[in-house]
């Protein structure tokens, strides 16, 4: 297929980078990669859905991926994935003999191994510069589950109206769901049985870099996980911080050891962000280096920081978040054309091992067997009767809404069409009469 016509194919189903900020698919799909890289890296602790999907559907994913090789013109299509997910890279084994340009590499069980970035290197040992772009280096990166909904879309003419979800944490039965986009929370969860604690929480998106969100909140194109907690964990109470009261532990506590930087992920590979020295000047409020706060643009919000490297359990990651928001509120621009150092030779010694990092955050227990279950996952009436689906779920412009309060739509339908710029189609994931149309979202009360 040429290119611009499946440009067009994804932008109207509605496929976006399926978890992280979803980023449009079709604005991926470039001339210039050289390479383009399937993430099965798992990013987040707990998280299971993308192997899972590899290992049950990795025929379909390998065809995809190899076409959108060919049709961008790649010469490697690589799949990063972890040594650990043995019957995910076994299922890979059987059909990737047929594919001469694909190959599989190996990760470590470290975090955060799926972050674009440190997986580029890791696959490819190529340094994607400090606020640039992948493409810049001839890499486009695709998650598991993204190549998936592309091959649905191809081959079976469906656009996005579902979603996989793990839910974990303290429920009855630990599942991988497939879910209509818009669920609520609730009735996602639903599906894992039992609630085992009174007071729960729920930690939409993974355990480092997810957030907090109640029961109503509802599925995105981009959720991945909801982590069931009860609220008195420690990863809750994190969630619950004071920017304040932070600074304060900050000025009176942080010795300079140095750890958060030590053990940054993007700091190893060579980018400006150095946590200990926006700790020192932020408690200090010393703005005599205004480089140290620039920098903070290039953070990759993963968490390490507060929730494995500082000894003292300070909060370098939240509050670099917090400086970056004021900065971009007062219309300062990511600094451009920042060269990044070479790569750290103790990089290989100060990765985080996954299995630590679980037993630091108390997870540990929490890391079982999430079956994978794709059929009739919808069909029980009781579970989902309303959807709420949001027209911007990823970068770029919302959608702009094609229905109106009354309309009976079917599953599939387009009820919100891409707009001018970086946009994508939005579709009905249920059958139902649309209950309400606003700037946010479409509602759909389920037949």
């Amino acid at each position: 297929m040429e290119i611009q016509a499946l440009k067009q194919v994804l932008r109207e189903n509605g496929i976006v980078g399926a978890g992280g900020a979803g980023f449009p698919t079709y604005a991926k799909l470039d001339e210039r990669a050289e390479i383009i890289l399937m993430n099965c890296a798992e990013c987040e602790p707990l998280l299971k859905l993308h192997r899972q999907l590899l290992e049950q559907r990795a025929e379909e994913i390998l065809r995809t991926f190899d076409g959108m090789a060919q049709t961008v013109g790649a010469g490697e299509a690589v799949i990063g994935i972890k040594r650990e997910y043995k019957a995910a890279v076994k299922a890979i084994e059987r059909y990737i003999d047929r594919y001469p340009n694909m190959r599989v590499q190996l990760l470590d069980s470290a975090y955060p191994m799926g972050d674009e970035v440190v997986l580029i290197y890791e696959a490819t040992g190529r340094v994607i510069r400090p606020g640039g772009l992948p493409i810049e280096e001839g890499v486009a990166v695709f998650n598991v589950e993204t190549v998936y909904n592309v091959y649905r879309a191809l081959e079976e003419q469906t656009p996005v109206i579902d979603k996989l979800v793990s839910v974990v944490g303290e429920v009855e039965h630990p599942i991988t769901v497939r879910v209509p986009v818009g669920a609520s929370i609730k009735d996602v969860v639903a599906h894992a049985g039992e609630i085992k604690v009174k007071d729960p929480a729920y930690l939409v998106g993974g355990p480092m870099m997810g957030n907090l969100q109640d029961e109503m909140s509802v599925v995105t194109k981009t959720t991945n996980a909801v982590i069931v907690l009860d609220r008195s964990h420690t990863l809750i109470q994190r969630r619950n911080r004071n920017a304040a009261i932070d600074l304060k532990r900050a000025a009176s506590s942080c010795c300079q050891c140095e750890t958060c930087t030590s053990l940054c992920p993007r700091h190893a590979l060579g980018h400006p962000i150095e946590p200990h020295k926006f700790m020192r000047s932020a408690a200090n409020k010393d703005f005599q280096d205004t480089n140290v706060f620039l920098n903070t643009f290039f953070c990759s919000s993963c968490g390490l920081c507060e929730n494995f490297s500082c000894p003292q359990g300070l909060a370098p990651r939240s509050l670099i978040a917090d400086y970056k928001l004021g900065l971009r509120k007062a219309g300062v621009k990511v600094p451009a054309n920042v060269v990044p150092a070479p790569v750290s030779k103790a990089r290989e010694y100060r990765k985080a091992p996954e299995e630590r990092l679980e037993a630091r955050l108390g997870l540990s227990k929490y890391n079982v067997d999430a079956p994978l279950q794709e059929d009739g996952y919808w069909q029980e009436a009781d579970l989902i009767h309303k959807v709420k689906i949001m027209l911007s779920q990823h970068i770029g412009a919302p959608a702009v809404p094609v229905v109106e309060k009354g309309a009976s739509v079917k599953t599939g339908d387009c009820i919100a069409r891409p707009t001018d710029g970086l946009s994508v189609g939005i579709h009905a994931s249920v059958d139902g009469t649309v209950q309400e149309v606003t700037d946010k979202y479409i509602a759909i009360i389920r037949q």
